[in-house]
């Protein structure tokens, strides 16, 4: 069985390749600034949010927009990424009518695009970290393992949510308010480990978008996130499981889609 899905992902590798590359072209097409707005859009949102919030948070840190980059650019992914796999099954009805093709291969393609965009993006924090004199370490080379549970936890998202969304349209206004409520508990601007002491801190230790990111900046600072262990085995945990529940639902569903599209 799973032999059997391997071959069939390697017959249609070509296609997701291409689905990619559209997605990319899809996002920037109306843009006279292209690609380079991926370069733009983290430096002028950290510029605001550091002006905004460097009196209140963290005041006098010269490292604080790196904080606040760490944090916007992760969530930034995980909210484009989760909701253009949400709207990538009724996205591709044409498609799905008229053709086989794997359905998987759409939230996939979707995510994967985004990825590639916020892997560019990352450019802007290499410099960041230059300019602001947080230099590397051996422990910034850990920052790998964030982000593959960041990816797996948007996959595991974006197949849950293209799943639901074909029988509950509504659920794209429903989550734009839930991405709003996650980000006000990922810690993009304000200190996290005072939110985690403070009376609601239990909102912020179940929250694995927190963790991911809590993590990251760790490794960047040139910390070891595996000093709390608990902050990793969590995230790891919840995102592998993400993604095993995203399959089952999405498996169990798709052939209902064509129905409902």
């Amino acid at each position: 069985m799973l032999k059997k899905q391997i071959d069939t992902f390697k017959r249609y590798r070509f296609l997701l390749r291409e689905l990619v590359k559209k997605g990319i072209k899809l996002k920037y097409r109306r843009s006279y600034l292209g690609i380079l707005w991926t370069l733009l859009e983290p430096i002028l949102t950290t510029c605001v949010l550091t002006l905004v919030f460097s009196g209140f948070f963290h005041k006098g840190d010269k490292t604080f927009p790196v904080y606040i980059l760490t944090g916007r650019l992760l969530y930034t992914f995980f909210s484009s990424g989760s909701k253009a796999a949400m709207k990538s099954i009724r996205a591709h009805a044409g498609m799905i009518k008229k053709v086989y093709v794997p359905k998987y291969i759409y939230p996939l393609s979707s995510v994967l695009f985004n990825f590639v965009i916020f892997a560019i993006s990352l450019i802007v924090l290499v410099g960041a970290l230059f300019i602001f004199k947080v230099y590397p370490n051996w422990w910034t080379l850990t920052a790998i393992l964030p982000l593959i549970m960041l990816f797996l936890l948007t996959l595991g998202a974006g197949m849950i949510l293209s799943t639901l969304s074909v029988f509950f349209r509504d659920l794209e206004y429903l989550w734009d308010v839930g991405l709003m409520m996650i980000m006000y508990t990922c810690a993009i601007f304000y200190d996290d480990k005072a939110m985690i002491s403070s009376a609601n801190g239990w909102v912020f230790k179940i929250n694995p978008l927190f963790a991911i990111i809590k993590d990251f900046r760790a490794a960047i600072y040139g910390e070891n996130m595996f000093a709390s262990p608990a902050w990793v085995i969590m995230p790891a945990v919840v995102s592998v499981l993400s993604v095993v529940i995203g399959v089952l639902m999405f498996k169990k569903n798709q052939d209902k889609f064509i129905l409902h599209i």
